[in-house]
């Protein structure tokens, strides 16, 4: 088993900028690929961003490449969302997300989910 929890999340600006955190447990963390997707209210769970064990190859979904970054600290048994630009169209839950030693294709692939965090970006 693998928990995740999310912090980080809450009310911001259009144009300001969030770090969103996802603390890791239970197993070797870098053995897990791990990820973010956001739910908006009425739509359905979409893939943002993932990363490899070793952190060194990332993929975003086109709406926000250029404006959000994942990483992640091993050591801490952490991965991170750093959030610039948001738009308003960026108000969703997100959710930290792991698989293990895989690319994720789509929320139904991930093997643990956390409980999610609430970001709000006001026009």
């Amino acid at each position: 088993q693998v928990q995740l929890v999310e912090s980080g999340g809450g009310l911001v600006q259009a144009g300001g900028s969030l770090r969103l955190s996802c603390a890791a447990s239970g197993r070797t963390f870098s053995d897990y690929f791990m990820g973010w997707f956001r739910q908006a209210p009425g739509k359905e769970r979409e893939f943002v961003t993932t990363i490899s064990g070793s952190g060194g190859t990332t993929a975003y979904a086109d709406s926000v490449k250029g404006r959000f970054t994942i990483s992640r600290d091993n050591a801490k048994n952490t991965v991170y969302l750093q959030m610039n630009s948001l738009k308003p169209e960026d108000t969703a839950v997100y959710y930290c997300a792991a698989r293990y030693n895989a690319w994720f294709k789509g929320p139904a692939t991930v093997n643990y989910w956390g409980k999610g965090t609430l970001v709000t970006v006001s026009s």
